[in-house]
């Protein structure tokens, strides 16, 4: 779990996977938050699809910030071979992490076997990049999202991941719901969707056990920290 005592605003970029994902991005727009993440320090910089990875490569080059994408974003509804094809693309470009959607469909109409192999596939083309799995939690029934949940963790992805941003986030009872299904497992959680007040929402997310955050907003959420602290929803700095 995160110690916000022990961060200040630069160490807390590490919490933060920053992001660019509409879908009428330019060029411009992914270079400008590349330099935004890499100015606060982010764990990563995610676009939503690898035709725009060389491009993170190039920003991000000579920082620790990792260049990363979603996978099938933002809907997930794409035969497994073509995900798997596609983390493979995002692979040999250049990114550090990748982020597939969770096929809903399947995972609703309890097709395990179509969810379960898909994940297989998207772990072994990954190779030795950091995996995550979004849900969509907020399309999700508490049985689905415990479902997805361990089939997460029974394929070895390294972290569990709400939303993708795109549709609803989660509430805090949903992401307590998934911290409970992958307790004692090696999984991670982030969190993505995060809605208004965005800066007390995110901080509530980390104090709840949150691993990381993903966002378009990171800057805006690490500029509120000594806010978070004036007001008493963060703990005080101890260095």
């Amino acid at each position: 779990m995160v110690d916000l005592s022990r961060l200040d605003k630069w160490a807390l970029g590490k919490c933060f996977d920053h992001s660019v994902l509409p879908k009428n991005t330019k060029e411009d727009d992914i270079r400008k938050g590349c330099r935004e993440a890499v100015a606060y320090n982010c764990a990563a910089f995610y676009s939503a699809s690898p035709y725009w990875t060389p491009i993170v490569v190039e920003e991000l080059s000579g920082s620790d910030v990792m260049p990363a994408t979603g996978i099938d974003f933002p809907f997930g509804a794409s035969p497994g071979i073509l995900k798997a094809h596609e983390t493979e693309i995002a692979a040999a470009a250049g990114c550090g992490a990748v982020d597939i959607v969770i096929n809903v469909g399947a995972l609703r109409d309890k097709k395990y076997d179509v969810v379960r192999q898909e994940l297989k596939d998207f772990k072994s083309a990954a190779g030795g990049l950091v995996t995550k799995c979004i849900l969509d939690v907020c399309f999700l029934t508490d049985e689905e999202i415990t479902a997805g949940c361990r089939m997460i963790a029974e394929t070895g992805i390294d972290y569990a991941k709400t939303s993708t941003g795109q549709f609803e986030g989660p509430s805090m009872e949903q992401f307590l719901l998934m911290k409970r299904a992958l307790a004692g497992t090696d999984v991670k959680l982030k969190v993505a969707g995060v809605k208004f007040p965005r800066p007390q929402n995110a901080y509530s997310f980390l104090l709840a056990g949150a691993d990381l955050m993903g966002t378009r907003a990171a800057a805006a959420i690490i500029e509120a920290l000594d806010q978070m602290r004036e007001i008493g929803l963060v703990p005080p700095y101890k260095g």
